[in-house]
């Protein structure tokens, strides 16, 4: 497979010698295996003097390893006094116990410490309890469209976007040459992603019901949701739920990476609202590979992949709410704040004036831009920049 350099790498390299704990997350197959291993080859060509203790418990060879105090008394014997000693774990999980032994190690103030993970054993919201000491963590997300381009070696044209809205950023299934085995591999990274990590860690005994919900969620993403709403509509197709095993169904699937919450916030009140939200996932092609490609919505999956692309450049992002209208996303970085509306095709006038005027009612200086498949170069609409939706996603530098 051929490998790319991506931007997360650039992201360890600056966080080295650093005491933290470094923890890369992300969805399964998103490439975090991958980068350790460059990760690995920048130091040995980089950091002279260097001991580098690398261990993948997917290898058979480190089944013993399997064992915290094994794993420990491994990396302890490994250690090369007057060097410089990196810890590179993958699939760090797979050793029951593991954050006693790296615990243990990151106590002895003589390591440099990285660790990928299953992410169901990874949660950003359990590593502080997992790891005595400070965490760095490092999100993973599968190909951006930039990326595409860069692996497939093409230009950022017409053709090369819709290529990418059909493939999605799972490189794994590129090595594939149809689209039908592309689909396979990414619907068994799917099944592989709920069977194994959600329901190893949660104990789910009812499979059909998880994978129901997950079905929802995908043939509604964009659409505002909530748990009452999944689960009526699962009851009117005799499949029992209720509320609260949906909530903690959806939650499971996003501590898994699988989609993304995006929050409603009162832009005038300045508020989070408690009721409805959307989902996305963390990668549009899981849609097609698991439901079809029949009846596209190309609105809403573009919608999709604006938003996981804010989320990748690390913007906070919720849907606005003002005057009673729907701003798609509000997306927050420090002091930069910019508000955003997707839509497909914006020839049609009714079509152009529905997304422009929710932008318009915004009163304050910040940037506002209406991302869409116009196929032009940006221009501008009363303060509005109008971008072409492949133009966005190609260059970071427009807005």
């Amino acid at each position: 497979m051929r490998l790319i350099k991506r931007e997360y790498l650039t992201k360890l390299i600056d966080v080295m010698n650093t005491p933290d704990i470094k923890v890369i997350t992300g969805v399964r197959r998103s490439g975090k295996s991958k980068l350790l291993e460059m990760f690995k080859e920048y130091i040995v060509k980089n950091v002279d003097n260097n001991n580098i203790i690398h261990i993948n418990f997917s290898f058979p060879e480190n089944e013993y390893l399997k064992e915290y105090h094994e794993l420990y008394s491994y990396i302890e014997s490994k250690y090369i006094e007057g060097k410089k000693n990196f810890i590179l774990i993958d699939e760090v999980q797979m050793c029951e116990g593991f954050e006693n032994a790296i615990n243990g190690l990151h106590a002895k103030e003589k390591y440099d410490i990285y660790i990928t993970g299953s992410n169901a054993f990874l949660l950003s919201s359990d590593l502080a309890t997992l790891f005595t000491g400070r965490t760095f963590e490092i999100e993973v997300f599968p190909f951006s469209y930039k990326e595409f381009l860069e692996y497939y070696e093409l230009d950022n044209t017409s053709d090369s976007f819709d290529k990418y809205v059909l493939e999605g950023g799972l490189s794994g299934s590129y090595l594939y040459k149809n689209m039908e085995d592309k689909y396979t591999y990414i619907d068994n990274v799917y099944k592989t992603l709920i069977v194994r990590d959600i329901v190893e860690r949660n104990k789910i005994k009812n499979l059909p019901l998880m994978d129901s919900i997950s079905d929802f969620l995908m043939d509604n993403i964009s659409n505002l949701t909530t748990y009452r709403t999944i689960a009526n509509t699962l009851n009117s197709n005799k499949i029992e739920a209720n509320d609260k095993t949906v909530g903690l169904y959806v939650k499971y699937l996003c501590e898994a990476f699988a989609f993304y919450k995006i929050r409603r916030f009162d832009i005038q009140g300045k508020k989070y609202l408690a009721s409805q939200d959307k989902y996305y996932l963390s990668d549009h092609s899981f849609k097609y590979a698991k439901l079809g490609t029949k009846n596209m919505n190309y609105g809403r999956i573009y919608e999709n992949i604006v938003a996981i692309e804010l989320l990748r450049r690390g913007y906070e992002v919720y849907v606005g709410v003002l005057y009673n209208k729907e701003i798609d996303f509000v997306a927050t970085k420090r002091d930069e704040k910019i508000y955003i509306q997707v839509s497909d095709n914006i020839e049609d006038t009714k079509t152009f004036e529905r997304e422009t005027s929710s932008l318009l009612n915004i009163k304050d200086a910040y940037p506002k831009i209406l991302i869409a498949r116009t196929k032009h170069e940006t221009y501008q609409y009363e303060g509005i920049q109008i971008i072409d939706i492949a133009n966005w996603l190609y260059n970071k530098e427009v807005a």
